[in-house]
């Protein structure tokens, strides 16, 4: 015969979920979160979907980098997805145009527990700032490629796209704690 500890009784008999239970929510986000990211992912490999949705986007965002590159006097020229300049050039590709931190964050967002209205919020307003910061990014690396040619790969590969991740990343965390109202419950 075994003693029963008065601790685990009183949880069970109290309710109080235990093991895996406990941290159902968590779990199902995570699922959720890691199913949504896979899906989008997915999707995005897809040859009609990179050639009638990812290259034309790609392509505007290498033109409002360009008009600002302009803005700032380096007097670019641009084709398709290349920025064509007398100092530097470079071709933004997939990678490069936010797609990817934007679907990590997009994730993220449908799978929190949150009301819908917080839900579209949150996409709407990481949409902008996540690719305002990609702008930056864009720009910051045509100058350096154009200023400073030895930092580029290092700054490319390690630096920006670790920053863009990391906002949109930071960005939930902040949604999340913030403005997430949470669902209400169905009517009885």
């Amino acid at each position: 015969m075994t003693a029963k500890d008065p601790k685990t009784e009183s949880l069970k008999a109290s309710g109080a979920a235990t093991g895996w239970r406990r941290y159902r929510q968590e779990l199902t986000f995570l699922l959720l979160f890691l199913g949504l990211l896979a899906a989008s992912f997915t999707l995005i490999s897809l040859n009609w979907v990179n050639d009638h949705l990812i290259e034309p986007f790609t392509a505007a965002i290498a033109r409002v980098s360009g008009v600002t590159l302009n803005l700032l006097g380096q007097n670019i020229r641009m084709q398709d997805t290349l920025i064509l300049g007398q100092r530097f050039s470079v071709n933004i590709k997939n990678g490069c145009n936010g797609v990817e931190a934007m679907l990590i964050f997009f994730s993220a967002i449908l799978a929190f527990p949150a009301s819908w209205r917080s839900k579209l919020a949150g996409l709407g307003i990481g949409l902008v700032i996540i690719q305002l910061v990609n702008l930056v990014r864009v720009v910051a690396l045509y100058l350096t490629g154009a200023y400073f040619p030895k930092l580029f790969d290092a700054s490319h590969t390690v630096v920006w796209q670790s920053l863009v991740i990391l906002a949109g990343v930071l960005l939930w965390i902040y949604w999340a704690n913030r403005f997430a109202e949470p669902r209400r419950p169905a009517a009885a």
